[in-house]
């Protein structure tokens, strides 16, 4: 037995994950226990045993398991125990003589893709009592099943990119009977580094050495890609772009191919480079108008196709004669991942993928697997009906946004190659970069790759992840989705998270951490971090459709409210809250998962709240500025403060962190988008190149300071923004109260006061002292209060002058049902329906309010009716708010319908009335992914005052409504529109 084996003794070339004795892990999980029974194998001090014979892959892993075994327990190797036996069928001859003697049947694995048995075997070999068997139905299958048992004894996926340790067990044991992962749903499944700098970029040359190139010392070489795989395998990835940005995955280092076929990753490029080629390696060599294939160095199938064929072909050898296990790209955009400059005719592109093919035929690679990537102008050639060789790997892609924007035909036969998908939780580009956090929105995730799923698209998924770390959990649920998308319905995403969570830090705290990272994946969907500081409105009095001057841009106003419904307060006081309970579970952590915990949740939660409170501050600023309010100065000081403190939060993690390991990581700019002046012409959507350093003016648009006079003078500002009336008060209002400023314009105190008109109208603060400035509230008696309207003044007085404001009055007098009009609008969130007709499915907090409804299965008569009160009649307007999606169907649009009392419904295509699917990524496009919303309005005319039935009506599948807003006259603009109304 053991000369038929090698016993694995060396520790493998990598770091491991610590081992701690105190941890938050009470028991681990899956098919391992921590107590002994009737038929559990021991793992402690277990031998990991594999053939010499077997993939290197496998004979590679075996070195980790043993290593994780022994990180956990602490126990030492012993002969005499019972061993744990990897193998491949069909390449493992001691699992051979397993199966032969009858020990073990792998019937049901055999030849399947990536599957996977552990089981218990009792008398395996002669001389073996027992044995943990994982058997693979190939390689992967094999390597899957070694990792599986990793995390089940408490290694995280996550163990070196975020310096989660594990718990101290002084037992393991496997429990009886046959276990499997199954086989998966998706082929292959993996994701592309991208947009990795300035983080990877910069910290990788530093902690691996740099490249091998000569002249390119940025590359990344085999040492971090090594890092880069074995998490991939830990996660049961099995697909890999390389970096691009400047980098040769085959060139920056010689090894880097060889690593991968010894992990066992197959290899990709990414939708730019084609034939095994990156985009990097045509750059570095075409010099000087030249290339070495005797070309004129141009990146253009029309004027140097010889030269390209030549360049493709050496690309295909090396797959070749190296043995690379790889995903062959086939066609052909511009150099710079932009449209080609040879135009998009189908006889061009179908001249391409023939000439490639051609290569693969010659070089005996035409049975690989090959795929084409329909991104961004790339679809038009699918548009206008071209179709790649059947065998070829069709590959749709989102709107770089997280929103698909194709997906197959059902009433096209079959292609032998499927379909693939291409995603992003990671982009640089119009309407702007999101490079910093994670901004992943479960809920919304899960919609499309379900979506997918069940449209065919089963051959690749692959992700946009950027640097991989700040991406951790999308990248996992994206990857265990593709692994069995029916082991998690949208009921389950709450249970998901609990157990990502519970894999790093056990499951006395997976709740409260799962709660905290659910809830960040909402805040964060609202909107981009790298967005605050942008507004984007629309011209009413353009046609949004056919004028891209319709959409406004303006980078130097906040997108959320200052002034009415007390918008920028909420969405700011939202995070606020989250990282106060963030900051509070933090003190619950052990001590040796505080690094962990610091990557993985604290960072991201705290900072962004930060940089929301620091937006605050300063646009609040630049307003008080404009009204002269002597508070102006201390504004800016404090979100000087705030930009402060989140440098200190970037340098904590680039100098200390993990004992500095993550030293430079921390670099993304943020904060400075928008500033022309100092970035140039692509500032308003290309990050800034000063990487935050502490400068104000790195704060954009630039925080105001005034000189305050001396003396005393008194301004008065309102709730709402107006400076002569307040928000209508009603007893059916949902907003918060409306509110009066008095500030002072100079730098002495003054006294003031403030009189109501009638006694049942109060103020909370009526007199007192102003040094720079007081908010009083003013609220309605409504058991004193008359109904009817009438508009109450109230009087400010103070520093010798005096002001009087109006306040007006609605008492509705018609009796309430429903959702309940108020302020001169009804807002109602989707899933507060009083009836629904056919079948829709509830999207938990998919919407930037609340949860999303979408009809599933034949849409015919599926509607959802709301009952509202309204206090007036006359025309008004019903705004939709829905998920930005696009028309993944061979249809003329994106439909829904929109009705009040019965009338004929009115049909709203949301794709054509908002250009909003326009393959070019138009302006309007950037609007709806910039505000994650896509929003379109009907108007309707309402008879009387009183009781009405609203009414949404599905008409095509895919549409996902939040909200419904009926303004009366009233509506404001906000970002996330106005407050729900109240409901009688």
């Amino acid at each position: 037995m053991r000369a038929a084996l090698a016993l694995v003794l060396v520790a493998p070339l990598l770091a491991v994950p610590g081992s701690a004795s105190a941890h938050p892990v009470e028991s681990v999980a899956g098919y391992v226990s921590t107590q002994p029974g009737p038929g559990r194998f021991p793992l402690a001090g277990a031998p990991v045993l594999v053939d010499d014979a077997d993939y290197p892959g496998v004979v590679r892993v075996a070195g980790d398991l043993r290593t994780d075994l022994h990180t956990v327990t602490s126990a030492d190797i012993s002969d005499e125990k019972d061993p744990i036996i990897l193998g491949t069928i069909g390449h493992s001859p001691t699992l051979a003589k397993i199966i032969a003697r009858g020990k073990l049947d792998v019937s049901s694995i055999q030849g399947k893709w990536e599957t996977t048995i552990e089981q218990v075997v009792d008398n395996p070999l002669p001389g073996v009592r027992r044995a943990f068997v994982i058997a693979g139905s190939d390689q992967r299958g094999t390597i899957y099943g070694a990792y599986d048992l990793s995390k089940n004894i408490g290694v995280s996926p996550w163990y070196y990119w975020d310096d989660v340790p594990v718990a101290h067990q002084d037992n393991l044991y496997v429990l009886p009977g046959r276990h499997t992962q199954g086989t998966p749903a998706v082929r292959y499944r993996g994701f592309f580094i991208n947009d990795e700098n300035p983080d990877t970029g910069t910290w990788a040359p530093e902690t691996f050495g740099p490249g091998k190139a000569p002249g390119y010392p940025g590359g990344l070489n085999a040492g971090y890609y090594a890092r880069v795989f074995e998490t991939m395998l830990r996660l049961k990835a099995n697909y890999l772009w390389p970096a691009v940005w400047g980098r040769a995955f085959a060139e920056d280092d010689p090894a880097n191919h060889a690593t991968a076929t010894r992990y066992g990753v197959v290899m990709g490029t990414s939708h730019e480079a084609p034939m095994m080629r990156g985009i990097e390696e045509w750059n570095r060599h075409a010099v000087n108008g030249t290339d070495p294939y005797g070309g004129n160095g141009q990146w253009s199938f029309r004027t140097n196709s010889d030269a390209l064929k030549a360049y493709w072909k050496d690309g295909a050898e090396r797959m070749r004669d190296q043995g690379i296990e790889g995903v062959i790209t086939l066609g052909m955009r511009g150099n710079g991942d932009t449209a080609l400059p040879d135009g998009d005719g189908i006889d061009l592109m179908s001249s391409i993928i023939d000439s490639q093919r051609e290569i693969l035929k010659e070089t005996g690679l035409i049975d690989r697997p090959q795929v084409q990537t329909l991104y961004k102008e790339v679809q038009r050639y699918w548009d206008k009906g071209y179709r790649p060789p059947d065998d070829v790997t069709v590959v749709f892609c989102d709107d770089n946004w997280g929103n698909m924007r194709k997906l197959p035909d059902p009433s096209l036969p079959k292609r032998s190659g499927g379909y693939g998908m291409y995603y992003h939780f990671d982009y640089v580009g119009g309407g702007r970069n999101y490079k910093w956090a994670d901004t992943a929105n479960l809920a919304n995730t899960w919609e499309q790759l379900h979506l997918a799923y069940t449209s065919g698209v089963d051959r690749l998924w692959v992700a946009n992840v950027g640097d991989l770390k700040n991406s951790e959990l999308p990248t996992q649920f994206f990857l265990d989705y593709a692994w069995n998308p029916n082991a998690w319905p949208v009921t389950r995403l709450g249970e998901w998270t609990r157990q990502f969570a519970a894999e790093s830090f056990g499951p006395r705290l997976a709740p409260a951490i799962a709660k905290i990272l659910d809830r960040y994946g909402h805040l964060q969907s609202r909107r981009k971090p790298e967005l605050l500081n942008r507004r984007i409105t629309v011209d009413p009095a353009k046609d949004i459709a056919t004028d891209s001057s319709a959409v406004v841009y303006d980078d130097q106003q906040t997108p959320f409210s200052l002034t009415d419904y007390d918008e920028m307060n909420r969405v700011t006081d939202d995070w606020l809250a989250l990282a106060a309970v963030t900051e509070r579970l933090k003190r619950q952590v052990p001590a040796a998962w505080q690094d962990a915990f610091y990557q993985l949740v604290y960072y991201q939660v705290k900072d962004t709240a930060i940089v929301y409170d620091l937006r605050r501050a300063e646009f609040t600023n630049i307003a008080y500025a404009q009204q002269g309010r002597a508070a102006t100065n201390a504004l800016a000081d404090r979100a000087e403060a705030l930009f402060a403190e989140d440098q200190a939060m970037s340098d904590y993690y680039n100098t200390t962190l993990a004992g500095g390991k993550w030293h430079n990581w921390q670099l993304q700019p943020k904060i400075g988008y928008g500033n022309v002046a100092r970035y140039g012409p692509n500032a308003p959507w290309q990050q800034p190149e000063l990487n935050n350093v502490a400068l104000p003016d790195e704060i954009f648009p630039y925080l105001q300071r005034i000189t305050v006079p001396s003396g005393s003078s008194m301004g008065v500002a309102l709730d709402g923004g107006s400076s002569t009336t307040l928000p209508t008060f009603s007893p059916w209002q949902s907003q918060s109260g409306q509110y009066i400023d008095v500030y002072n314009k100079g730098t002495t105190p003054f006294s003031y006061r403030i009189n109501s008109g009638v006694p049942w109208l109060s103020v909370s603060r009526p007199a007192g002292t102003v040094t720079d400035q007081t908010r009083s509230y003013v609220t309605v008696d409504w058991r004193r209060a008359p109904r009817g309207t009438r508009s109450v003044p109230i009087t400010i007085t103070g520093a010798g002058s005096s002001v009087t404001v109006q306040a007006p009055i609605s008492y509705p007098s018609v009796r309430p049902a429903g959702f309940l009009e108020a302020n001169g609008y009804v807002a109602i969130e989707a899933d507060h329906y009083s009836r629904a007709t056919g079948s829709w499915q509830l999207l938990p907090d998919i919407g930037k309010t609340g949860n999303g409804l979408t009809p599933v299965g034949d849409v015919t008569g599926s509607k959802l009716d709301y009952t509202m009160t309204l206090t007036s009649s006359g025309p008004v307007k019903v705004t939709a708010y829905l998920s930005p999606r696009n028309n993944t169907r061979p249809t003329d649009g994106l439909k829904y319908a929109v009705s009040i009392d019965g009338e004929t419904p009115q049909v709203v295509n949301v794709t054509t009335a908002t250009g909003a699917n326009d393959t070019t990524m138009n302006k309007q496009w950037e609007r709806n992914t910039s505000q994650n919303i896509n929003v379109t309005t009907t108007t309707h005319t309402v008879a009387a005052a009183g009781t009405h039935t609203l009414t949404f009506w599905a008409v095509d599948p895919t549409v996902i409504v939040q909200r419904l807003v009926v303004d009366t006259g009233g509506v404001k603009y906000s970002y996330l529109g106005p407050p729900e109304s109240r409901r009688a």
